[in-house]
């Protein structure tokens, strides 16, 4: 009898331990003492998990929509904290929302999949623009972040992009690509790759992070994204992304078919160049919005956009033009007490840019030597704002774009003031 009581009693007791076992959301507080968490696992921590029943790696491109080559990668783990809820309903109200979305997507989406996965990212890093910006390349924030990726101009030029009157890499989809995930990485080493924090601090700082995180350790509080005290807009950052993802993941709502194919090429730009048949490349420079003076493509990085249906076209027309297009260019004969930084005062640009453009390997200069200055360096006026104009009224009047006015002013809303000052630039 007492040897069929023992493993009975074994048996109640592993029983009733597995009843008390819980799971925690995402949301729930996670213990602060050291030995806990010295065998706790972080929380936010995504890591691939291979199936018992299934070894057979996921393969991208076995579906032509490329929102379900997302959904089938998503890895953060449902919330059902009210915040995520809430921003799941606005989404449900606003249905059109996502026909906005995924059209502007479309050309872009599948380039920031593509570099999320060579990377071995979370895939919902790459839903992170429309959080952002709305899939909006040239959206500008009073904080003066732009592009797709809402960089800072001190972030973008840490991580290697190029900030000068003739280029933005902030709004260039593959340098603010490359200066965003590279950040994101950072942010996800520094907060011992939880990402919910480092997503956070993307939006806020990484300092309002580490402070949030402290102040809640001194209190005995709970240190997880959803016990930190944040600024407004952050509280409500991540959990907009995480609603976003359960919105795809569910079947919540319908996101409109985009391909899963590449509808863009990045191609190398031999050289610089100012293009001169616009009217036959004007999706060109609405794939490059970090070529402020389009279509001078000056100064910027070694590539350029491209369509992927005409890229043979475009490498054919860029190998006819002229290393500098004499009709997009002007002369100018290097006067006594000339240099390099007055000429490049006058006719505003870079004394590097001036080097470049005309192959000087040092400052030196001399007097009736003659140098090569593009002509839209001459082309810039000031505007000065009277009563009655809005920024539609300007643009329509220079043929350009809003666009384009307010990325060179740096302007974060359409108000204007009477008596300010536009610049504005001036295509041949």
């Amino acid at each position: 009898m007492k040897n069929l009581i023992t493993p009975l009693l074994v048996g109640i007791l592993l029983l009733n331990g597995c009843s008390q076992i819980q799971h925690p959301q995402q949301h729930e507080s996670r213990p602060d003492n050291a030995a806990k968490a010295s065998v706790e696992k972080p929380k936010n921590v995504v890591k691939k998990e291979v199936k018992a029943t299934d070894n057979t790696p996921y393969d991208p491109l076995k579906t032509d929509d490329l929102w379900l080559r997302i959904k089938h990668q998503l890895s953060f783990a449902d919330s059902n904290d009210k915040r995520v809820t809430q921003r799941i309903d606005w989404y449900l109200k606003h249905p059109n929302y996502m026909d906005t979305i995924s059209e502007r997507a479309a050309p872009l989406l599948y380039y920031l999949v593509e570099e999320v996965e060579k990377r071995g990212l979370p895939i919902e890093l790459a839903l992170m623009p429309l959080i952002e910006s709305d899939f909006n390349t040239q959206a500008y924030s009073h904080k003066h972040a732009s592009g797709l990726w809402q960089l800072t101009p001190l972030i973008a030029k840490h991580y290697g992009a190029k900030i000068n009157a003739w280029y933005d890499g902030r709004q260039d989809i593959v340098d603010s690509t490359r200066v965003a995930l590279d950040f994101l990485q950072y942010l996800h080493k520094r907060f011992d790759g939880d990402w919910y924090h480092a997503i956070a601090a993307y939006n806020t700082g990484e300092g309002r992070v580490l402070a949030a995180i402290e102040r809640n350790k001194k209190a005995g509080k709970p240190t997880d994204f959803f016990h930190l005290k944040l600024p407004r807009q952050t509280r409500h950052y991540v959990p907009k992304l995480l609603a976003a993802s359960q919105l795809l993941k569910h079947d919540l709502m319908k996101f409109p078919k985009i391909p899963n194919r590449s509808l863009i090429s990045v191609i190398k730009l031999e050289q610089q160049a100012v293009l001169s048949d616009l009217k036959g490349w004007k999706e060109v420079e609405i794939l490059n919005p970090g070529y402020a003076r389009f279509p001078a493509l000056l100064a910027g990085p070694e590539h350029i956009v491209i369509p992927t249906a005409r890229v043979s076209e475009w490498q054919n027309m860029l190998a006819s033009l002229p290393k500098v297009p004499a009709d997009t260019w002007q002369q100018y004969t290097i006067r006594r007490g000339d240099s390099l930084s007055s000429i490049a005062k006058r006719y505003s640009v870079t004394v590097a840019e001036l080097k470049v453009f005309n192959q000087l390997k040092s400052d030196r200069i001399r007097a009736g030597k003659t140098l090569i200055l593009p002509i839209l360096a001459d082309k810039q006026l000031d505007y000065r704002v009277k009563r009655g104009d809005s920024l539609w009224r300007i643009a329509k009047q220079f043929n350009v774009s809003v666009a384009k006015l307010k990325h060179w002013n740096q302007l974060s809303s359409d108000t204007l003031n009477i008596g300010d000052t536009l610049q504005v630039f001036l295509s041949p």
